[in-house]
């Protein structure tokens, strides 16, 4: 693949010095705001994320290659970076509409992409639910809708990530066995669609088609649940890494510190050639608690524990399985 020179610099921006992505997630906006409240309900929506947010930005984020935030909570956490880290924005709005059909996408309010390059961005992501077996009618809505996005950074020339995140427009539960069959599928023709050169995009954010416990000999997991054995999670790995003409790389989807580190490590030895992840609950869910219930000095003495302690496992496990998205880029 080719990119443009504002492109580049952006890959470079969110990369390290050996051209892998070690970015660390915190564009979490619902699903944050319910878990601080859910300890301390005296903590305001708009207060708890958006103070959360610093400080993982502050201490986990200047330990990154890059982090991911959100332009709706995340510029005050954005100005705790230092110049050399790279800086991602999230393009959609949080959830999806319950009430109807499809789970379609929506952008921000009050930023458009040139906005969001005035304010220092290095790359923007999108996030997209997606069943390829949805009725038509709601895929057509979305591909188009992503072919949007990738003309507005076209035009201004701004590194393209998209996140495609699977489920089952049936209703499949998406941590149960039924879905988990279905998943390599999903996430096969992520790499295959979103490769073509029609969407704009530069750079793949994808789950991995097996999670960790749902492959066989993984029973240290409280939530194992095997559906397929390490030959046939492996060969998934493999085929859907091929797959994709674009550099990609992991999200964690989740999972624990632990698991994520095993999955990276099992991806490696299955031949995928992922560029890196972008990991976040798995290193700062733990310390939202101390940061509802004791406040932000008891959040930054986690941080800088427990918190680097996470992070610096992935960073490790990052620098000993990835593949420099170099390999790609013409």
């Amino acid at each position: 693949m080719q990119l443009t020179d504002g492109k580049l610099k952006g890959l470079k921006l969110i990369s390290d010095q050996n051209n892998l992505v070690f970015a660390t997630a915190m564009d979490q906006r619902g699903s944050l705001g319910k878990m601080i409240q859910s300890l301390n309900n005296s903590i305001t929506y708009e207060d708890g994320v958006s103070q959360f947010k610093e400080g993982v930005s502050e201490v986990l984020g200047n330990q990154s290659s890059s982090l991911l935030l959100d332009p709706e909570y995340g510029w005050n956490a954005a100005s705790k970076l230092n110049d050399d880290i790279g800086l991602i924005m999230a393009y959609e709005k949080t959830g999806y509409a319950t009430a109807e059909k499809g789970r379609l996408p929506n952008l921000v309010d009050n930023y458009a992409v040139q906005d969001l390059i005035k304010n220092g961005v290095s790359a923007l992501k999108l996030l997209i639910y997606y069943d390829h077996n949805e009725e038509e009618q709601y895929n057509t809505i979305k591909k188009a809708f992503i072919k949007r996005v990738g003309d507005e950074c076209k035009q201004n020339d701004l590194l393209f990530i998209l996140e495609p995140v699977s489920y089952s427009a049936e209703g499949l539960g998406s941590k149960s066995a039924e879905f988990a069959k279905k998943k390599p599928e999903i996430v096969e023709y992520f790499m295959k669609e979103f490769s073509k050169e029609e969407y704009g995009i530069d750079l793949l954010k994808v789950e991995v088609p097996v999670s960790i416990y749902n492959i066989e000999g993984y029973e240290q997991y409280d939530n194992y649940e095997p559906v397929f054995n390490k030959k046939e999670a492996a060969d998934f790995y493999r085929s859907c890494s091929e797959k994709s003409r674009l550099p990609f790389i992991y999200l964690s989807g989740g999972v624990t510190n632990d698991q994520f580190v095993d999955t990276l490590h099992f991806a490696k030895d299955a031949g995928a050639k992922f560029s890196g992840c972008l990991c976040g609950r798995a290193i700062w869910k733990d310390g939202v608690q101390p940061f509802a219930e004791e406040g932000k000095e008891s959040q930054y003495r986690w941080l800088e524990t427990t918190g680097l302690e996470n992070l610096n496992k992935v960073k490790k496990a990052v620098k000993e399985t990835a593949t420099p998205w170099s390999g790609f880029v013409e």
